[in-house]
C-alpha cells in the first residue's frame, strides 16, 4: 500500500514538474531562432510581408526571425511544412486568401487540413488586387479591355503566382463577368510572373498591388483598375472594375499561423505582438503607400473570418469549374 502511495505521489510530482516545465517554455517563448515559412517565392507580397514581420519581432525578441521561402503548389508545399512541424512556436506560417480559402475547394487532395492542422494567430492585412496589362495592349480602361478580349478570343495569356492563387481565381472571376476567355500561364511567382509580362509572353494580370504598383508607377506595366469595391489612396485616379462590372470585388489577404496545438499562451503573445506592429503609424504608412489595409485581430475572430471566405471562394471556384487533381 505504502509503495503504490510512493509511486502515485512521484508520477503526480512528474506530471506538474512537466506541467511546470512547459509553463515556463511557454512564458520564455522564444529562447532560439523563429522561422517563418511564406509559400510562394521571394519578391511577392506574402515574402515583403513575411520580413517585415520578421523585422519588427527580431528587434522585440533579440532572436533571430528567419523567412524561409517555400513556394510551389499554389502554396501548399510550404504550408504543409509548417502543417506537420513541432507546435512549438518556432515555427509559423504567412497564410494568404489562397492557401487558406481558396485551395481547399480548389485542389481534390492535399497533404494537411486546414481547420484541423492550422492554429490561427492573427490576420495582417487586406490586400487589393490590381488589374494590368502589357504596354503593347491597347485597351486603358475596363471597357476597352473587355472589347480587346472578345476580339481576340482565347489569345490573351494571363498570368498568376500558380495554380489555385488569388491572382489565378480573380482572373477567373474576370472572365467569368466579363464573358470572355484567356489563356492561364501560371508562375511560381509574382516577381517571375511580372518578368514575363515586360517581356511580352503574357498580356494580363490580376495580381497583389503592393507588389506590381511600383511597376505601374515607372510605366513597365498599365495600371488599369483595381479590385476592391472602393478605389485605393495611394493610387486615387485608378478605378475600380467594380465601377463598369457591379459588384465585383477580388481583395486578396494575408494572415499569420502555427500548427494546430500550439500553446495558447504563445499564439497570443504573438497576436499582441502584430497589433502592436501593425498599429504602428510608421509601418501603417508604408502599407497604405502601396494600398495595403493593416487589419489585426484577435485569433477567434481571424478564424471566422477565414472560415467566411473559404465559403465565398468555393462558390467562385464552383462556377469556374476549376479543379486541380
Amino acid at each position: 500500500m505504502r509503495r503504490r502511495d510512493f509511486l502515485t505521489r512521484t508520477a503526480a510530482f512528474a506530471a506538474a514538474g512537466g506541467m511546470a516545465g512547459r509553463a515556463r517554455a511557454q512564458e520564455e517563448w522564444p529562447q532560439r531562432q523563429v522561422t517563418i515559412v511564406v509559400p510562394f517565392s521571394a519578391g511577392g507580397s506574402a515574402d515583403l510581408l513575411g520580413r517585415l514581420l520578421a523585422q519588427h519581432l527580431q528587434a522585440k525578441f533579440g532572436v533571430p526571425f528567419v523567412v524561409e521561402n517555400r513556394g510551389g503548389a499554389g502554396g501548399s508545399i510550404g504550408t504543409a511544412v509548417v502543417a506537420k512541424a513541432p507546435p512549438d512556436g518556432y515555427t509559423l506560417l504567412i497564410g494568404t486568401v489562397s492557401t487558406h480559402a481558396i485551395t481547399p475547394s480548389l485542389y481534390a487532395k492535399l497533404p494537411f487540413d486546414i481547420e484541423r492542422d492550422f492554429a490561427p494567430i492573427s490576420l495582417l492585412v487586406r490586400l487589393p488586387n490590381l488589374l494590368i496589362v502589357n504596354k503593347d495592349v491597347p485597351a486603358k480602361t475596363v471597357p476597352e479591355l473587355v472589347d480587346y478580349l472578345k476580339a481576340n478570343d482565347g489569345k490573351v495569356n494571363f498570368g498568376s503566382s500558380g495554380n489555385g492563387t488569388s491572382s489565378h481565381l480573380a482572373a477567373v472571376m474576370f472572365q467569368l463577368a466579363t464573358g470572355t476567355r484567356m489563356t492561364h500561364v501560371p508562375f511560381r511567382s509574382t516577381s517571375e510572373e511580372m518578368n514575363n509580362m515586360m517581356g511580352g509572353h503574357i498580356q494580363l494580370a490580376i495580381d497583389s498591388m503592393t507588389t506590381i504598383w511600383p511597376l505601374a508607377k515607372s510605366g513597365e506595366v498599365r495600371a488599369v483598375a483595381v479590385s476592391t469595391p472602393e478605389r485605393v489612396a495611394a493610387a486615387p485616379d485608378v478605378p475600380t472594375i467594380g465601377e463598369t462590372i457591379k459588384g465585383f470585388e477580388a481583395t486578396g489577404w494575408q494572415g499569420l499561423y502555427a500548427p494546430a496545438a500550439t500553446p495558447r499562451a504563445i499564439v497570443d503573445k504573438i497576436a499582441a505582438e502584430v497589433k502592436r506592429i501593425f498599429g504602428d503609424p510608421g509601418v501603417k504608412t508604408a502599407l497604405e503607400n502601396v494600398g495595403g489595409e493593416p487589419a489585426p485581430m484577435t485569433p477567434e475572430a481571424f478564424a471566422a473570418f477565414a472560415r467566411t471566405e473559404r465559403a465565398k471562394w468555393a462558390e467562385v471556384v464552383k462556377a469556374a469549374g476549376v479543379r486541380i487533381e
